[in-house]
């Protein structure tokens, strides 16, 4: 796949266990999260909703039908690839490839959902860390684009499959 991550500078942010899944330390700003959320939504096609699985305040990436082609493990419910958390928290979750998980991992920029250590969803399923200035929003920007690429078939898996709600 090609996809490679600057190492994340300083300690990882503290989140929590269990459901809901949130960075509870090295929150973004508020400016630097509203940066976030608008360059977030300018991705093509995508739809702004709110979350159909996350907290209130939570919202989802959607794809129209026509553009989720990607497989079901690049999806959290329906044809929702992402949402980004609420200011307070400023996390995102998001589904990626599996080589981009452990990437993400490895480099420090996230980690996997409570419930995909669990197996009871997928492994592509992860928490991506709150940027912290507008260097990490680009980071961020990758990371979902990655998603937004894998939820759109473009990433391994290049047969269509048509996922309806």
């Amino acid at each position: 796949m090609g996809f490679e991550l600057p190492t994340r500078p300083g300690p990882r942010p503290e989140t929590t266990e269990c459901a809901p899944h949130e960075q509870v330390s090295q929150n973004s700003t508020p400016e630097v999260h509203a940066l976030f959320k608008r360059r977030a939504f300018e991705l093509p096609f995508v739809e702004r909703r709110p979350s159909g699985i996350s907290v209130p305040g939570a919202e989802a990436l959607v794809l129209p039908a026509p553009h989720a082609c990607g497989p079901r493990e690049a999806f959290m419910v329906g044809r929702e690839f992402a949402h980004v958390h609420p200011a307070h928290d400023g996390s995102s979750h998001l589904m990626l490839p599996l080589p981009a998980v452990e990437e993400l991992i490895a480099k420090g920029w996230g980690e996997p959902h409570p419930m995909a250590r669990l197996g009871h969803i997928p492994a592509t399923a992860v928490m991506a860390f709150a940027p912290r200035d507008a260097a990490e929003v680009d980071v961020m920007l990758r990371l979902l684009t990655t998603s937004f690429e894998f939820a759109r078939g473009k990433l391994a898996n290049p047969a269509p499959i048509h996922l309806h709600d």
